[in-house]
């Protein structure tokens, strides 16, 4: 029996580094330079399953370690099936525990103070958002370095694994400083996952779903929005639970759905064209021949001429100048687009979404324990926006519709806000009015990401992702809050207004930046839209 050759610089963490036996000699014939097609007859076996002996081949390819693949377009080519839909509700239930984790810290902030063994101040609970807001920015860069680097799968599992043990230890705290440590914990864990999970489901499913998808799954923060509102109002009312363990049970919820997910993605395969680049091509032709099995009952013939190939020299991982070569040089035009984009929405949502009860409590006398029911229509706008429009993302077009809801969520809170300042708006109207603004701005927000996760070359994805999450994370939760925050306190409408203003014209602007400057990545595969790092000619 043959060998593979080893590779030349191994890792702690390469599960490659250990030798691979091969099996059979394959029966079907492929044009030179070609990768060959693994069949399994076992669909349950696709890591156990013997590769065929194709040592005189990939000792020639391992000489120059260039490949020729057709990978990205045999997995544009599938239909939608049972195991995309599983592969969204596996690593997609990251926006919910993140939309849980936000809509808990806020409501449970009067339940912090009033704890009998923490007695949080003012001050405290700011210090803890902040150190959660601190973890999700370095949890996104470092883990988004690191994904580019050593893969999409193993990622996902040690950041979901920091998230759910994190906020377990959250229910737990017994103090200031132990509380923030486990919210920076938690934080860095969803952060990481936000980079991890958006590679994976970019690189998975196909072309022609990509848009849609990507913005349902961004938008079903909301649903996890939802759940932490109606969990507040259950686990805070003293008549069901104790105050002092009411909001440690509701810290648990996150981390208990953690730990089903965790069980989900056992089966999640890493991204084929993560390893085809990687070094590692035996592999994701087995993966792509199982994924074919599983949805269309066979694997396809990649060498009946239906699928573009591509050829690539393989490597072990990016250097950093190289990355950042790429992001700020190579692609400053579409940085600049993902910049303005992730800066305009974030400002737009986070000032809102985090001061939209103080508004209802300062200006339309809503007491603090009735707030919860009025975020549940806010949170039904911001999930349905997506669910319904982010299929014309893939028909209509990326910059038509970026500009369309952007533009349109810009006007409408400008209307919205006027008529707020004038004060003809109840507590309910307000509400309706947010309802309908973020039904645009949800699907504008998501298009922001899905706009960084696509336009960059498959190397330096994670990292992209990353950076942009972090920019748009920092002016978002800290300038667009602090300023409503302030505005608010002056108990004026005119100056809260003039902070709408302010939101409305950065998301119009945007519009107009994202019409002239954004890419047209509808129905394109990610390797049309960006070539990786490793193409060759």
């Amino acid at each position: 029996m043959g060998t593979w050759p080893r590779r030349r610089r191994c890792r702690w963490w390469q599960a490659e580094c250990r030798t691979p036996m091969i099996g059979s000699t394959p029966s079907t014939t492929r044009e030179p330079g070609a990768l060959p097609l693994i069949r399994h007859n076992n669909p349950m076996a696709l890591q156990q399953s013997p590769a065929p002996n194709y040592a005189p081949v990939v000792a020639a390819a391992a000489a120059d370690r260039i490949v020729e693949t057709s990978i990205p377009s045999r997995l544009d080519a599938l239909p939608w099936s049972g195991f995309h839909t599983r592969v969204v509700l596996a690593l997609g239930i990251t926006w919910i525990l993140d939309g849980l984790e936000v809509t808990l810290a806020g409501a449970l902030s009067g339940a912090l103070k009033q704890s009998s063994s923490l007695h949080f101040s003012n001050l405290d609970l700011g210090i803890a958002n902040s150190a959660y807001l601190a973890g999700a920015v370095l949890g996104a860069l470092g883990f988004g370095w690191l994904t580019d680097r050593i893969g999409r799968k193993k990622l996902f599992f040690i950041t979901l694994a920091l998230y759910l043990s994190a906020t377990a230890a959250t229910a737990l705290s017994w103090n200031v400083a132990s509380y923030a440590l486990f919210r920076f914990l938690t934080g860095a864990g969803i952060g990481g996952e936000y980079t991890a999970i958006n590679s994976t489901i970019q690189e998975l499913v196909p072309a022609r779903y990509r848009g849609w998808t990507d913005l349902v799954i961004n938008g079903s923060f909301w649903i996890g929005a939802a759940m932490g509102a109606v969990a507040a109002i259950v686990l805070l009312d003293p008549a069901v639970i104790a105050p002092d363990l009411g909001w440690r049970l509701a810290y648990l919820i996150g981390a208990t759905l953690g730990l089903v997910v965790l069980l989900m993605r056992m089966w999640i395969p890493e991204s084929p064209r993560w390893l085809m680049i990687h070094g590692r091509p035996e592999q994701a032709h087995a993966i792509v021949d199982e994924i074919e099995r599983s949805v269309v009952g066979h694997g396809q013939d990649a060498g009946d001429g239906r699928f573009t190939k591509i050829r690539l020299r393989m490597r072990d991982h990016t250097p950093i100048r190289e990355v950042v070569h790429t992001l700020f040089s190579v692609y400053r035009q579409r940085a600049l687009v993902g910049l303005v984009l992730m800066s305009a929405q974030a400002f737009f949502y986070n000032a809102i979404f985090f001061t939209f009860a103080l508004v209802l409590t300062d200006f339309y006398g809503i007491s603090a324990e009735n707030v919860g029911w009025y975020l549940l229509p806010f949170a039904a706008g911001n999930f349905l926006g997506p669910l319904l429009l982010g299929r014309l993302f893939d028909t209509l077009g990326r910059r038509a519709m970026i500009m369309f809801t952007y533009g349109m969520s810009g006007l409408l809170l400008a209307i919205s806000g006027y008529l707020f300042s004038i004060g003809v708006l109840t507590a309910q109207g307000q509400t309706v009015a947010w309802m309908v603004i973020f039904f645009f701005a949800s699907p504008a927000a998501s298009a922001a990401y899905l706009t960084v996760s696509e336009t960059f070359p498959l190397e330096v994805r994670a990292l992209a992702i990353a950076v942009f999450y972090a920019v748009g994370t920092g002016i978002g939760g800290v300038i667009g809050p602090a300023l409503f925050g302030a505005l608010i306190d002056t108990g004026s409408r005119t100056s809260v207004f003039a902070g709408y203003l302010l939101g409305a014209v950065l998301m119009i602007a945007a519009a107009i930046v994202a019409w002239r400057y954004a890419v047209s990545a509808e129905r394109k595969s990610l390797e049309q839209i960006a070539r990786p790092l490793a193409f060759m000619e």
